[in-house]
């Protein structure tokens, strides 16, 4: 079975870094050297590759005798083998891996709810009609209170890489007897940057810390 997009970003990424800190082995050695503790040696490395702290991690645990010309080999075959499976790379939607991008609880705010009206906007019911105004706030106001009862968590993902975050999409996670369901949505004029692989990453996490014990499923495909 072909793992998720996310997923495999997620590898691709990793590849990625390794093979950078691998190439630039003296730099990263010398930012280790000179890191005051750990924490430090991992934003340094983070920074001089240009990676998530996570990947940092990884390259700070690698062993000596990876070091070598075999392993960069390996590496190279590994990303173009991830490219191939890939609809798009990651530097043509670069929100996809995640940096810059966050999700936060959904709200009662208007800047919210006019949010959840324009995904609204674009969902129509069993006559194929597009949802009525009214429908459109009994929606809201069900999915806050299964949010209040705890059989529910919505998110609101922003993208905060600029001065002011900037409200991108939308994601729901229904708990359904031991499934958590996960829709993702991303607002039309933030498409085809990354945003909904960034959001179905994070949101794994997400819900998966609101509902422990669960099996998170995506019943709707990101919009990226």
């Amino acid at each position: 079975m072909t793992a998720p997009q996310d997923q495999i970003l997620d590898r691709r990424e990793l590849a990625a870094s390794l093979l950078k800190a691998l190439e630039m082995r003296h730099e990263v050695l010398d930012a280790i050297v000179d890191s005051d503790d750990h924490a430090a040696a991992v934003r340094a490395v983070s920074g001089l590759l240009d990676t998530t702290d996570a990947n940092a991690e990884v390259v700070l645990a690698l062993q000596l005798g990876r070091l070598t010309r075999l392993e960069r080999d390996r590496l190279r075959d590994e990303l173009t083998n991830l490219d191939s499976t890939l609809k798009w790379l990651p530097e043509q939607r670069p929100a996809a891996t995640g940096t810059g991008v966050r999700l936060r609880p959904f709200s009662t705010s208007t800047a919210d709810a006019d949010l959840f009206r324009l995904r609204s906007a674009e969902q129509t019911g069993d006559d194929g009609k597009p949802w009525s105004a009214e429908r459109v706030e009994t929606e809201r106001a069900e999915g806050m209170r299964r949010v209040d009862d705890e059989s529910a968590a919505w998110f609101v993902c922003e993208d905060v890489s600029g001065d002011t975050p900037r409200s991108v999409g939308l994601v729901f996670g229904e708990l359904t007897g031991q499934e958590v369901d996960i829709a993702v949505w991303v607002a039309p004029r933030s498409r085809k940057h990354g945003y909904g692989t960034a959001a179905l990453k994070q949101s794994r996490s997400e819900l998966a810390a609101y509902f422990p014990g669960t099996v998170v499923v995506v019943r709707t495909p990101a919009g990226a």
